[in-house]
């Protein structure tokens, strides 16, 4: 079984595309995942699968997603070593201290041709950004909903992203440790 990560994006905001967290998890189980959790509602979830191409893994989600609320919402699929080689990966590692400012905008795939200018006109003199692979770090101290290059780093990059701030990604990372310490522990 491998360890995967699903970032749902655009649910549960602003009272549409409504995707409550315990009939997703039953979602999720119908196509055989297994171990299932969540974390809060904005569509972070962890769960063991047999599965091992993550485009057919994509496709059976969002067809159980779909089937089960009506409609299917972009997700991202990232294995654990992805999502732990993101965390390593953070050009920002002093921004942790106030996790709310420091985002991690995962990409669906790597930009081919970002538009490096317009994301420069757009940061402000205090918000730190880099493109590592697919991954758009943003590091927003005067606040990510008033940050104009976060609300733009899609258009720029051309490629479809979700974004996650660290408190989150922190949440995650500790909820897959567990996991692995809890699967160490039952095969000895």
């Amino acid at each position: 079984m491998n360890t995967w990560i699903a970032l749902f994006r655009g649910i549960n905001v602003g009272g549409r595309n409504k995707m409550p967290m315990a009939p997703l998890r039953l979602a999720l189980e119908s196509i055989g995942c297994r171990s299932v959790q969540t974390y809060i509602q904005s569509g972070n979830v962890l769960f063991d699968s047999a599965a091992k191409s993550k485009a057919k893994l994509t496709r059976l989600v969002g067809d159980a997603t779909e089937s089960e609320f009506g409609f299917r919402p972009t997700v991202l699929l990232l294995t654990a070593a992805e999502f732990h080689s993101a965390i390593a990966n953070n050009p920002f590692p002093d921004a942790v201290v106030d996790p709310k400012t420091l985002h991690f905008f995962f990409l669906d795939s790597v930009p081919t041709s970002p538009d490096n200018d317009g994301l420069a006109s757009l940061a402000t003199s205090t918000e730190r950004y880099q493109l590592v692979d697919s991954v758009f770090y943003l590091h927003a101290p005067d606040g990510f909903g008033r940050s104009k290059l976060a609300s733009a780093v899609e258009r720029k990059l051309g490629v479809a992203t979700t974004a996650r701030n660290y408190k989150t990604i922190h949440h995650l990372a500790a909820k897959l440790n567990a996991g692995r310490a809890s699967k160490c522990r039952s095969t000895r």
